[in-house]
Formats: structure tokens, C-alpha cells, sequence
């Protein structure tokens, strides 16, 4: 027998490993042990077919499974059924729990992929979920929304991206997609740090106007622990802190990207803590803030994003959600959301 510990450093290697470039993840979905992709099969075809449907079963099932897992069900149910259980379901879900469940059955990264898609789609632009996703993601994340993008819709996403924005907000938009970032490195380049804090107060406060190809290049190229310190080191040079700054330099989406980069440059999951806040500060929660986090960042980071949440907004993210959403909508998120703090 492997001692317990031994179990635990193998789990969290594997879990390190599943990220690539070394990022730690802290899920709330974690693989189900004692896995019968059979099973449950069954237990979805069963609730599908019930008259009426039995939304509580697909979502016991699908919201504690991980994305491989729901694949292998995926498949046994496609023999079992001889039909494609992502149709069955949609014929059987509507509304927020549809979205929710169908969400699951992409990986994470196609997830993001298809709501970048959807933000760029016809009128307008959703400049909202755009700034969201891509200014929020790794370097790994990024380059892979980026392969997977190419793979479902048989385009380039800079090319999409830069056809349906423009201006600075394009440019930067553009320099992050194209996951230019450097790696951190163990070595601290004090002198570079200096340069960079410099730069970024040349380039803004310090003249009239905002040199933005400046700060963009900074903010999309440089490693996330460098610009940490480029940013403490940026007090010692402007009387505001880079987030003022941004606020009275640039407007717009454009303010709304740097402000979100460097948000979570300071830290990511506080950043969707105080998204999902807002999202539910009003009376009706904007479900589509609500689903996108929570679906998007389940096998990623969302029991961090929980952590913060409660140290910063004092109530717990299980009771929020639970106050301001309802029905089977709210018995999925509360499942992926993975307990109360």
C-alpha cells in the first residue's frame, strides 16, 4: 500500500503535469475515482429519455467528472445509444442548465475558443467576454486556444481577432493572442526591472499623450514575475500606481485590457473573485459572466477563485451563487463550485 502522502505528491504532480509550463492548478472537478464511463452511460441515457427529463441526474453525473472523463462517457454512450449524446443532450436541456452542461463537454480550451468566437460573431463585437478571456490566460492556455480555435473553425485567430477589433485595442489584443510572453526565469534581472518601470512612466505619466506600443510590448512580452516587480518598482518613479495610471492614460476597451492584465499579473484568481462579485451585485446575475468563470476555470484554478473570494468579499462563493441564481442552473454551479468556505 502507497502511503497516503505518497498518493497525494503523485496526484498533485499529475495535476501539475496537465497544465504544462509548470502552472499549479487548483480545481474544484477532480477525476472520479472509481470511474465507470458504462455506468454512467446508462444513468444519462436513462435520464433523458424519463418523461420530463432528469436534469438532477445528468448533472450529479457531468459536473463531477472531468472533461477526459466526460469524453469516455461520451463515446459509451454514442455505442450504447447509436447516437451522438452532445445532440441527446442539447434536445433535452434549454435555457442556462443547457449551456452550463454543454460548456462541459468541451475541454477547456476549446471552451475558450468557442466563446472567443461567439464574442466576434456577427454584429458587433462582445468586447466584454473578448478582454475577459484573452487578458486573463497563460501563455500555454493561449497558445493552445489557439491551435484548438484552428481546428474548429478553420481560421487563424489573429486573423479573426484583428478583423473584428481596431486601434491600440487590436494591436494589444493581437501582441497577447501571438503568446510572445517569456518564461520566468529563476534569475532576477534587476537592471532590465529598472528599464521596464521606466519605461512604462516615459512612455505614459511622465509625457503628454501615451506612447501605447510602448506598454504593449512590455505587458504582452515580459514573464508574469518580472512585470510584478516592474510594477512595485513603478511606484518609485510615478505618483500613482500602474492601475491609476492606466486609468488616466488610456479609455475604453483598451483601459479595460490593461487594467484586466494587470490585475492579474497581481493576481489572476482575485481577478475572477471580483468578477464574479459583480456579476452577482445586481439583482439578476449576469449568468453569462457566471457561466463563462465558473465552466472555464473548474479544472483550472476555481478553488483559488473561492479562496479569494471569501477573503475578499466575506461571504462564501457557494452562498452567493446560491442567493442569486435558481434551479437547475444553480444546482450545477453550485456542484462545479465544489463546496461552501
Amino acid at each position: 500500500m502507497k502511503s497516503r502522502m505518497a498518493m497525494v505528491s503523485e496526484f498533485l504532480g499529475q495535476l501539475t503535469l496537465q497544465l504544462g509550463g509548470g502552472e499549479p492548478t487548483y480545481p474544484t472537478v477532480v477525476p472520479e475515482p472509481n470511474f465507470d464511463p458504462d455506468k454512467d452511460a446508462a444513468r444519462i441515457e436513462t435520464a433523458i429519455k424519463t418523461k420530463g427529463v432528469d436534469e438532477q441526474t445528468i448533472i450529479d453525473v457531468l459536473t463531477k467528472r472531468t472533461y477526459n472523463q466526460r469524453r469516455e462517457i461520451a463515446f459509451a454512450y454514442e455505442r450504447r445509444a447509436k447516437k451522438d449524446m452532445i445532440s441527446a443532450l442539447k434536445g433535452a436541456l434549454s435555457g442556462s442548465l443547457e449551456t452550463v452542461i454543454l460548456g462541459l463537454m468541451k475541454s477547456t480550451a476549446q471552451y475558450d475558443a468557442s466563446e472567443i468566437k461567439a464574442s466576434i460573431k456577427g454584429l458587433g463585437t462582445d468586447e466584454e467576454s473578448l478582454i475577459d478571456i484573452v487578458c486573463s490566460r497563460s501563455n500555454a492556455e493561449l497558445t493552445e486556444i489557439r491551435k484548438v480555435y484552428k481546428e474548429l473553425f478553420k481560421k487563424d485567430l489573429e486573423k479573426d481577432v484583428a478583423g473584428d477589433t481596431s486601434g491600440d485595442f487590436a494591436k494589444l489584443l493581437l501582441a497577447l493572442v501571438e503568446a510572445k510572453r517569456a518564461e520566468p526565469s529563476s534569475v532576477i534581472d534587476y537592471q532590465k526591472i529598472d528599464e521596464d518601470a521606466r519605461a512604462l512612466y516615459d512612455a505614459g505619466v511622465k509625457r503628454k499623450g501615451t506612447d501605447v506600443k510602448c506598454w504593449i510590448s512590455i505587458m504582452s512580452e515580459r514573464s508574469v514575475p518580472h512585470l510584478q516587480k516592474v510594477f512595485e518598482r513603478y511606484k518609485s518613479y510615478s505618483p500613482y500606481d500602474m492601475q491609476e495610471s492606466i486609468r488616466k492614460e488610456v479609455k475604453g476597451d483598451l483601459e479595460k485590457s490593461f487594467l484586466t492584465l494587470v490585475q492579474c499579473f497581481e493576481n489572476k484568481q482575485l481577478y475572477f473573485a471580483n468578477r464574479l462579485q459583480d456579476a452577482m451585485k445586481s439583482k439578476g446575475a449576469k449568468e453569462k459572466v457566471l457561466t463563462r468563470i465558473t465552466v472555464s476555470r473548474c479544472e483550472v484554478d476555481l478553488k483559488k477563485i473561492r479562496q479569494e473570494f471569501k477573503a475578499h468579499h466575506g461571504k462564501s462563493l457557494y452562498q452567493t451563487i446560491a442567493e442569486h441564481t435558481k434551479g437547475d442552473y444553480q444546482r450545477a454551479l453550485l456542484s462545479l463550485c465544489g463546496g461552501d468556505d
